[in-house]
């Protein structure tokens, strides 16, 4: 596999190359998020209205991928082309783009992850799921750890099947955003 590219590899053999992992919460992820978030300021300027650290390694305490995921807001999709262009020259591979979603990775190479791994979410402004569930977990201990306990739980089931494993919190995601949007509306 080392001698073909990213793009060469089917599904299956990319859910073998990059496994889900979860590891113990580690504050150096909020390092590595502050500082590509800087980074991408810099590359993207004034098309992106604001930039959050989202995720599990945005919430303090609990196991989670070593990935870092970054939510960008913009306020247009119009530009998207643009931006599409400067995140692909600077290393970012763009993952999937609708009207209303792009997202990227970095860190992801022919031998397996990168030391620093990223998710970059592209959505328009006003679609903060992922914030209010970060800020949510974060404000309430309790249901974080229920969270990590579902994800500990379902590794082993789906260590190579991410959309498997996604699909298995959709459920638990629905009722925290739900419980979410009842606190804070």
């Amino acid at each position: 596999m080392e001698n073909r590219s990213l793009k060469d590899l089917s599904l299956k053999e990319l859910w073998e190359l990059f496994p889900i992992t979860l590891e113990p919460y580690n504050p150096e992820w909020s390092k590595w998020a502050e500082s590509e978030i800087e980074s991408l300021y810099q590359l993207l300027g004034d098309s992106v209205e604001s930039m959050h650290h989202i995720g599990s390694t945005a919430v303090k305490g609990i196991y989670a991928k070593p990935i870092v995921d970054l939510l960008l807001l913009t306020d247009t999709n119009e530009s998207w082309s643009d931006i599409r262009s400067v995140m692909e020259r600077n290393g970012y591979i763009c993952m999937s783009e609708s009207s209303s979603v792009m997202s990227f990775n970095k860190g992801y190479t022919p031998t397996g992850y990168a030391e620093k791994v990223f998710h970059i979410h592209f959505r328009l402004t006003g679609d903060d799921n992922q914030i209010l569930f970060r800020d949510y977990l974060n404000a309430h201990p309790d249901t974080a750890d229920e969270y990590q306990r579902l994800k500990l739980g379902l590794l082993p089931l789906y260590k190579n099947d991410r959309d498997g494993y996604t699909d298995a919190k959709t459920d638990f995601v629905k009722r925290v955003l739900k419980q979410a949007r009842n606190e804070y509306t």
